[in-house]
């Protein structure tokens, strides 16, 4: 796959993780006046995530951050390789 489409990819992953968190943020009044509405206190708790769930999220997290490290590092090496190249190129004329 294209590094473009992997980039786009990611990017468009991370676009709709931000889009979910501000769906969800302009989302709060209504749901806290649909708790009051049906009688829900707005202090109860939300269930606890699993353990598994828990373990899950933070995996995913790891996962996110070591292709983004990867990204930059394949990015940086490419950047050597073609100035090395380019470098070498002008020795040789």
């Amino acid at each position: 796959m294209s590094k473009h489409f992997e980039d786009a990819r990611y990017y468009l992953g991370r676009a709709a993780e931000h889009a979910k968190a501000g769906v969800k943020e302009e989302l709060e009044p209504v749901e806290a006046r649909v708790k009051e509405l049906v009688g829900r206190e707005e202090d109860e708790p939300e269930p606890e995530p699993s353990r598994l769930d828990r373990i899950q999220a933070d995996l995913k997290e790891l996962e996110e951050r070591a292709e983004g490290e990867a990204r930059e590092a394949v990015a940086s090496a490419r950047e050597r390789v073609k100035e090395y190249r380019g470098h070498d190129a002008a020795a040789d004329e």
